[in-house]
């Protein structure tokens, strides 16, 4: 099984909302930047989940998925949600997943009219094999609300925009049909998560809609019927086991962590003399802080958090935190002794997500922030 979460994005708080409910136990993370994500666990608590809402549109996505990805290192990011269906074939509540994703917007505007230049990404093979097995046990589908039937899964691409098309016959449609016949479903945020994904070493991405509305006018009516709610509901139970299977595949895990780790080539140190050397690697992704006279390790976990608890109130002293942070960061301190007291697979899980909750609330102090990444650093190696 993975050691790290999976993250699931939605954009609309109807989505966020259909995820939640199946988390247990969940609890706040707060970023730095203000970003609210929560954590927790799937169903009978397998599978890690990192839940996050970033509203409508690509840009946002994007910069929130890089933002998630950075924070919690998942083995895999799934985006969930509503979309308007390209092609008579599926009906209201299917789900789709994407093969690829196509950023359709991308053109040239000429004498003769738009040439388009179009971004497409690919969902990673293991991903969409995971997926498709699933799909063929239909063991993600309970039973649906009402007396609606099973929903079918389909595969293919889906087109990601900054529109909401509601027509068959607007300038937008006939673009679609013309250079993006393939695509089933139109939404508006796919492009950028899959985008963050292709700039993180390949991080699995998978992009799941299920059709809340057909793109031909008839948004209203459907939404009217409750199709959307319908639609959430099922791209959160295909979701959930998505997860679920991505979490206990241990593959997954193992090409992020060769990604992760190879340093191709050989490194020659060519210090002489006096001369010292601070970061000797092939390549290093990502960024480095050297901070001077830096002390080594602690020598133990129940060792670091007492230095910390020490150096919170320090700098609570010294009116480089108010009161609610203080009291928080302490909460989080608490909780990161219960689970080195009881020291199993999950609580050093619990562990690690309390000290980067800790880390977010004291980002102001830099002492702090110093610490606690060498402090994560080693509650990470015992995981």
């Amino acid at each position: 099984m993975s050691r790290r979460p999976i993250v699931i994005l939605t954009a609309l708080d109807l989505e966020y909302q259909a995820i939640r409910d199946r988390l247990t136990d969940p609890h706040l993370h707060r970023h730095r930047q203000g970003t609210r994500f929560e954590t927790g666990r799937l169903g009978a608590g397998r599978c890690r989940v990192v839940l996050g809402h970033v509203g409508k549109g690509n840009g946002s996505a994007a910069v929130l998925a890089e933002r998630a990805i950075a924070e919690f290192s998942p083995a895999a990011l799934l985006f969930v949600g509503v979309a308007g269906a390209l092609h008579s074939h599926l009906a209201l509540g299917d789900v789709v997943v994407a093969t690829h994703v196509y950023a359709f917007h991308g053109s040239t505007s000429e004498d003769d009219g738009l040439k388009g230049r179009p971004r497409v990404w690919e969902t990673s093979h293991a991903a969409d094999q995971i997926a498709r097995h699933l799909a063929r046990t239909r063991s993600w589908a309970g039973p649906p609300p009402g007396d609606g039937p099973i929903p079918t899964v389909h595969f293919g691409p889906i087109a990601a925009g900054e529109v909401v098309l509601n027509s068959t016959m607007s300038a937008q449609a006939r673009w679609l049909r013309k250079h993006y016949n393939d695509a089933l479903a139109i939404e508006m945020e796919g492009a950028g998560v899959a985008q963050a994904g292709h700039l993180n070493r390949s991080l699995p991405v998978v992009v799941i809609r299920a059709i809340s509305d057909r793109a031909d006018g008839t948004k209203e009516v459907t939404d009217r019927e409750n199709w959307q709610t319908r639609a959430v509901f099922n791209a959160a139970a295909f979701a959930a086991a998505l997860a679920d299977e991505l979490a206990t595949d241990d593959r997954l895990d193992d090409q992020q962590t060769m990604r992760s780790s190879t340093m191709p080539g050989t490194n020659q140190n060519i210090a002489r003399g006096n001369a010292r050397v601070g970061v000797q690697a092939g390549i290093v992704y990502g960024g480095i802080r050297l901070v001077p006279g830096e002390q080594p390790a602690p020598a133990s976990m129940a060792d670091a958090l007492a230095d910390l608890r020490t150096q919170l109130r320090q700098a609570q002293s010294a009116g480089q935190m108010d009161n609610a942070t203080y009291t928080a960061a302490q909460t989080e301190l608490s909780v990161a002794d219960n689970a080195v007291a009881a020291d199993t697979p999950d609580s050093r899980n619990t562990l690690i997500l309390a000290l980067k909750r800790l880390r977010g609330l004291v980002a102001d102090v830099a002492d702090l922030t110093a610490k606690l990444a060498i402090v994560i650093a080693l509650a990470q190696g015992l995981s």
